[in-house]
């Protein structure tokens, strides 16, 4: 038992007198808390483990959600106990922490209960209270574990999370255990030491697995490293989790941050995650030896592009153009391509049919964005795009991604892989409906780092789910507003305007945008294109100089020509050119900068 392995926590000094002592809820957690807040080198120089704010956030938050099983009747316990520890303290000290402990129990709560949070012997421990074993009785929980066989995960939870988990706070509770061992020995505490010689000697795996029962189900960790370790499988089960960091690596390149949502697919067929995902990493892996050279090795980032396109296809012919380093228009990379209907001896699983080839010029020139491109130039481009189709049609071997013609992409299932695989390395990647779910604000934020396309498709989506209403419209004109206001992607935010289907928005919430002093020139242009009414005197100064300046041409053509456009603009706002610029300045210091600056009209 875990008592005899942490000593001196002060734990029966804690429980005389207390009128909770009979109660093996209120004793369960004491012996939790007590033994935590020591490992994490609490004061015991009264006896007790003194708790100081940090640690009792630290302790509530972080260390009882990953290594304690409490049902939802009993986390009460646990921040009861920390206000009865803080309450022997005199002065300000005890009220630092109980103040401490109101604070962070709302989120100890949230924590407890997040399937996030879970690790196979916390989760095996609910499961097995479900059952009504003895949770205090090896034997029992022995017993009860051999029923369990096939018992399903929580929901939205998958294997290679709990693992995750679990091999995370084993790490943790290892370098407590060590921690506090060489503490106690290099200044050896007045109240004695935490870990006898002897139960350091025995390694300090032994130890923790030891506190892992006490504080989960006795008996537990033998039966998960032992006879039921299918039920708990380690990292090596995981094969796919290779993928899943180089999809990490992506996402981390491209957004910097996890927390920002890649799009969702249109379509994400269910199937078995991991054995898919295992056999897409087995691919992936093949097309790293030398013959699938110069592309096997980008296997990786085309899987993750094509993702964070939204699923919409995309063309051999541009990516390999990129890889060459061409010239690819920034305004085309990210528009979607069309699937060709496949050829009959391509089947419906994505098996690759003919050879590749590059696209006619005209054609090549539009999706690259540039006019000038000749027979020679797509003469060039024939043996890269042949090499990356080569590496794309080993992918489709797999049936999860797809090439017919000079199309790619992800299929339905494939989506649904990568979207687990991203998903299991914490990354945001909602899935169709969650992404309704959001708040106005939520999905603008998110759509502005998404491809034009896909924006427009998720939007509308969101208007769609709520009737398209007046009410839903008028939200989502106001977040294009408010969203990354007085930042570098304000531009972006409001720009996303254009992609809107303004021509099936109520007259109202347009109407109603129009005051807005962001998007209200917008909103006014929209109706006159409509052909309603609308009274130009209802935009105000900063909603038209932001309509001005994002209509200038920011990075394309010789600066003459966006000199032009800039005077041209000018002519017609009062008070001229300087306050033009003014205006544009106030309205949004950081697109002004970046769009005048190498007009010399720096603001």
């Amino acid at each position: 038992m875990a008592e005899t392995v942490l000593t001196n926590t002060g734990l029966d000094g804690f429980l005389d007198g207390a009128p909770e002592r009979r109660d093996p809820v209120f004793v369960r957690a004491a012996e939790a808390v007590l033994g935590l807040l020591a490992l994490r080198g609490a004061d015991r120089e009264t006896g007790v483990p003194e708790p100081t704010p940090g640690l009792v956030r630290r302790l509530l938050v972080e260390d009882l959600p990953a290594f304690v099983y409490a049902p939802p009747g009993a986390l009460a316990a646990y921040p009861a106990v920390v206000g009865r520890l803080a309450a022997r303290f005199d002065g300000g000290r005890g009220e630092r922490v109980a103040e401490a402990v109101r604070e962070a129990t709302g989120d100890f709560e949230r924590a407890m209960t997040d399937p996030g949070n879970l690790t196979w012997h916390r989760w095996y421990a609910s499961l097995l209270r479900a059952c009504g074993a003895d949770l205090g009785d090896p034997e029992d929980v022995r017993r009860r574990l051999a029923a369990l066989d096939g018992a399903p995960l929580p929901d939205g939870v998958h294997r290679a999370d709990l693992m995750g988990r679990t091999a995370l706070a084993d790490v943790l509770l290892a370098e407590a255990l060590t921690r506090a061992y060489v503490r106690d020995a290099e200044a050896p505490p007045a109240a004695g030491p935490l870990l006898a010689d002897h139960d350091v000697a025995t390694g300090v795996g032994h130890v923790a697995a030891a506190l892992r029962d006490r504080w989960t189900a006795a008996g537990l960790s033998e039966q998960l490293a032992g006879p039921y370790a299918r039920f708990a499988p380690g990292p090596d089960a995981f094969p796919h989790l290779v993928l899943a960091d180089a999809l990490l690596d992506e996402h981390l390149d491209h957004y910097g941050d996890i927390a920002v949502p890649v799009p969702p697919p249109p379509a994400v067929e269910p199937g078995p995650f991991e054995a898919d995902a295992d056999t897409l990493i087995t691919a992936v892996e093949e097309l790293s030896e030398e013959e699938f050279e110069p592309y096997g090795g980008e296997a990786p980032h085309l899987l993750y592009v094509a993702y964070r396109r939204g699923c919409s296809a995309e063309s051999v012919a541009r990516k390999a153009a990129e890889y060459e380093d061409w010239a690819v228009d920034p305004a085309v990379e990210d528009l979607p391509v069309a699937v060709p209907p496949a050829p009959p001896e391509e089947d419906a699983a994505g098996s690759p049919g003919p050879a590749h080839a590059v696209p006619p010029v005209p054609e090549l020139a539009r999706l690259l964005g540039t006019a000038d491109l000749t027979e020679a130039d797509r003469a060039r481009l024939e043996d890269p795009a042949r090499d990356l189709a080569t590496v794309l049609d080993r992918l489709a071997a797999t049936g999860l991604v797809f090439r017919t013609g000079d199309a790619f992409g992800l299929t339905p299932r494939g989506a649904g892989v990568v979207r687990y695989l991203l998903g299991v390395r914490g990354i945001a990647a909602p899935d169709a409906a969650e992404a309704r779910a959001w708040s106005a604000s939520e999905a603008v934020a998110a759509a502005v780092g998404w491809p034009a396309c896909v924006a427009a498709r998720v939007l509308a989506d969101w208007l769609h789910a709520r009737g398209n209403s007046a009410d839903a419209w008028s939200r989502l004109l106001a977040a294009l507003g408010t969203v990354h206001a007085a930042t570098p992607d304000a531009a972006a935010t409001r720009g996303l305007f254009t992609v809107l289907d303004t021509a099936a928005a109520p007259s109202e919430a347009l109407h109603g945008a129009v005051r807005d002093p962001v998007v209200g020139a917008y909103a006014h242009q929209a109706l006159r294109a409509r052909g309603e009414a609308s009274d130009l005197i209802q935009v105000g100064i900063s909603a038209r100089a932001l309509f001005v300046l994002d209509a200038l041409p920011a990075k394309k053509g010789p600066l003459e020509s966006r000199r032009a456009a800039f005077d041209t603009a000018a002519a017609a706002w009062p008070g001229g050119s300087a306050a033009l610029v003014r205006a544009m300045r106030a309205a949004d210091r950081h697109e002004a900068e970046r769009v005048l600056g190498p007009l010399g009209l720096a603001p």
